[in-house]
């Protein structure tokens, strides 16, 4: 029964993601000047995985026999080592890339009139000059990123059921924007939108790959559970704060940074309702 609601969050999160963001962009919510867009987006996707991260998964994981020290350097070297994973490219994601698309008018939460305000994030354009390679290169990243998400997300299932609801929620917000990301650089390599959708899907099915692998996994190291829940806990917190963030720290009018605000509380709530909802089933 765990393993096949593994594969069902895991499929819910990893491909519902992309056809929730090739939708968004087909209602016309992918630019700037629309009421809902990828910053309201990030927003709600930040605020989503720091409840997850702070108020779920690391309370449960704090409540086990293991020590409080040793889960903390746990969690300490698990954002280290994503850290790590992000300089190899393994763990970046798509939303990003979208700056080698102008001409789409999908500008994904990048701000071109504030130049000069990009907080030194020169990882953002690495695909300008290949963007052919650059399509490889993003399915290559969301496949091995999706692939953990699965490995997380079965983590807390193995916990716990509503963990590992709200922990598929997570990814599923945190997804979004990225694969709308993903959809205009891959939309660049190719016109065919349709195998664009295609190929984001099957990297976003790679998700389930990662439950079933994540499901054996667990189960087979079940005392270090705890420890599995805090490097969850750091794929988490590292997202949030290193690639979610950043980019919302920008120069916005008191209305823009109300919304932003309202919205990173909006997918902390989310978080909640869905933690209760899961608790009372």
């Amino acid at each position: 029964m765990t393993l096949i609601a593994i594969i069902l969050a895991t499929l819910a999160a990893g491909i519902g993601s992309v056809w929730l963001a090739a939708l968004l962009m087909r209602l016309g919510l992918g630019g700037r000047s629309d009421s809902v867009g990828p910053q309201h987006l990030l927003s709600l996707a930040a605020g989503a995985l720091l409840a997850t991260a702070f108020m779920h998964l690391l309370p449960e994981a704090f409540e086990s026999q293991a020590g409080a020290h040793d889960l903390f350097a746990t969690l300490l070297i698990g954002v280290v080592f994503f850290f790590l994973l992000d300089k190899a490219e393994l763990w970046h994601h798509g939303h990003e890339h979208s700056h080698a698309a102008p001409a789409t008018g999908h500008d994904h939460g990048h701000d071109h009139d504030h130049a000069g305000h990009d907080h030194g994030h020169g990882h953002h354009h690495h695909h300008h000059g290949a963007p052919r390679a650059g399509g490889w290169a993003v399915l290559t990243g969301d496949s091995v990123h999706c692939f953990g998400d699965g490995i997380l997300i079965a983590s807390a299932f193995m916990a716990d059921i509503r963990l590992g609801m709200i922990a598929a929620v997570s990814v599923l917000a945190h997804e979004v924007p990225h694969h709308m990301g993903d959809l205009v650089v891959l939309r660049q390599t190719s016109p065919n939108r349709r195998m664009a959708l295609v190929k984001v899907s099957l990297a976003g099915a790679v998700t389930a790959l990662g439950g079933i692998v994540g499901y054996f996994l667990v189960g087979q190291l079940q005392d270090l559970l705890p420890y599995f829940l805090a490097v969850a806990s750091s794929s988490f917190v590292y997202v949030a704060l290193a690639d979610l963030i950043p980019q919302l720290q920008k120069r916005l009018s008191a209305r823009e940074t109300v919304a932003q605000v309202a919205w990173l509380i909006a997918g902390m709530v989310i978080v909640t309702l869905v933690s209760g909802a899961a608790h009372g089933h």
